[in-house]
């Protein structure tokens, strides 16, 4: 096996340090520790598999390896990156982290939160650097399964709820992958699972008839689409993001979101080409469209900070497959942007709002005011959130945006315009929940008693925030080195799909 299988063994090494551990101190030690070497580890990888780009290597997945696992099904453990997976990778390093450090002083069950914690993102990792769908889709099971006790032990307010909630839609959506992925399996030839070599058989004898595409593209779609807060089954988002722990709600959104998208441009898309740009992509683009503009609108009314960046959260995954279904390279390009910026971006988000929660005792935005006066880091931690979220130049959220807008207006026909321009009015309706908000936890009066006696960041917050913060400008000002990653690897996909 190739050093890949290194994003599945630490995390594991970590759980087994974090069982031995036997104080607080030795838990953050595993911790730092563990979380330093996987970001060590997806730096190199970034480089390295730019340095085999340019050494002339065009295999469509780099550093792969195979290993049977199951022979009667033809699974295997199965690894390989491509441009997609490899910024994937590192915007789950750089928030596994950023959330360890957000998550310092977290009590009670300090050792225990930090174990499932790890099991999340060993999940997270081993999905992203699988090729056989049924290594992704346990991988997917492993990231999925920790969320419950996570929210429903160490999360606030109507924890088990939100815990339940989430559990029950993303298992409803994992009986559809399931479904789905053996129906590929099986009329693709029934002798892989590996995504490269079942979209190589598309235009020959094991090529699935289109027929069969179209019946089992929903169900990989909205399987996938319902981690990814595809309206109308978007409504564990809000519930499960605002009852989380800070680090959680920090992966949850800024990772685990992702491989709602990934999903559906990895295998519904690419294995199933011909139903991608069929009659369904319709019907999927015009529920993309109201999620982007349903998540906006329905921040503007909310008075929580969590339900305010949940329901953003909603409105800008929304784009990520509103851009898929554009079907071309420069949408699509935007859309793996749109990830990668939402993940940083909304990570700072969480990370500020539980930072402020655990000093103010409250996250709604009529009892706070006065932020920046009394902890002026985190307001400005707040602010650069903000603004990255409403799309201000020099942030990575202007960069995804641009691209996605610009691509999706490449379509002439009527009903891409249309949904083109509906989905452009989310960017006015997000200045100005953004705005409200900042204006009145940052800039008015201080709003009472508790809140001025509120500290400033601690030297643990301030690692995390400003990792995050660094990330989030580096994106916005220097965007081509990730956009000529990603376009390396959406093109071939593209390719595939469109049959261009």
């Amino acid at each position: 096996m190739t050093y890949l299988i290194l994003f599945v063994v630490v995390p594991v090494l970590m759980l087994f340090g974090l069982w031995l551990a036997g104080n607080d101190k030795q838990v953050r030690g595993v911790m730092v520790t563990g979380a330093s070497i996987l970001l060590a580890l997806s730096i190199y990888l970034v480089f390295d598999f730019i340095g085999a780009r340019h050494a002339g290597n065009t295999d469509p997945m780099l550093f792969g390896a195979s290993i049977d696992w199951f022979r009667p099904l033809h699974i295997k453990f199965a690894t390989g990156v491509d441009g997609i997976s490899v910024v994937m990778i590192l915007l789950s390093a750089v928030i596994v982290f950023t959330g360890t450090f957000a998550s310092w002083q977290m009590e009670p069950m300090k050792k225990e939160y930090f174990l499932w914690f790890t099991l999340l993102s060993s999940g997270v990792f081993g999905f992203f650097i699988s090729r056989d769908m049924f290594t992704m889709f346990m991988f997917y099971e492993v990231a999925l399964i920790p969320m419950y006790l996570l929210i429903g032990v160490w999360g606030t307010g109507p924890k088990e709820y939100a815990a339940m909630k989430l559990t029950l839609m993303l298992m409803g959506g994992s009986a559809l992958l399931i479904i789905g992925i053996l129906g590929i399996y099986y009329f693709a030839g029934g002798n892989t699972m590996d995504v490269i070599d079942i979209a190589h058989h598309q235009n020959g004898a094991h090529a699935i008839p289109v027929a069969i595409q179209n019946v089992f593209f929903p169900f990989i779609f909205i399987g996938f689409g319902v981690l990814g807060a595809l309206f109308p089954f978007h409504t564990w988002s809000p519930d499960g993001h605002a009852s989380a722990p800070t680090a959680v709600s920090m992966l949850h959104a800024g990772v685990l979101m992702k491989l709602g998208g990934y999903g559906c441009f990895r295998i519904a898309m690419f294995l199933l080409p011909a139903a991608a740009t069929g009659y369904w992509t319709k019907v999927f683009l015009i529920l993309t469209t109201i999620s982007v503009v349903y998540g906006a609108l329905s921040a503007c009314v909310q008075t929580d900070l969590k339900y305010i960046n949940a329901y953003s959260s909603v409105s800008h995954c929304g784009m990520v497959l509103f851009a898929l279904l554009m079907l071309n390279e420069t949408a699509a390009t935007g859309a793996i942007l749109q990830m990668l910026s939402h993940g940083l971006m909304t990570a700072l988000f969480f990370a500020v709002i539980g930072m402020i929660y655990h000093r103010a005792g409250t996250r709604d935005v009529r009892y706070l005011g006065g932020l920046m006066k009394v902890v002026p880091f985190l307001a400005v931690g707040y602010v650069v959130a903000g603004l990255a979220n409403l799309g201000l130049p020099g942030f990575s959220g202007f960069v995804a945006e641009m691209t996605i807008f610009v691509g999706a207006f490449q379509n002439a026909d009527l009903f891409h315009r249309v949904c083109t321009i509906v989905a452009c009015t989310s960017i006015v309706i997000t200045a100005v929940y953004i705005l409200r908000v900042v204006g009145k936890i940052c800039y008015e009066k201080v709003a009472s008693e508790a809140v001025a006696r509120m500290h400033d960041a601690t030297w643990d917050e301030r690692v995390a925030v400003c990792g995050l913060i660094f990330c989030v400008a580096l994106l916005g000002i220097a965007p081509l080195f990730a956009e000529d990653i990603i376009t390396d690897a959406v093109h071939p996909i593209m390719t595939v799909i469109t049959g261009m």
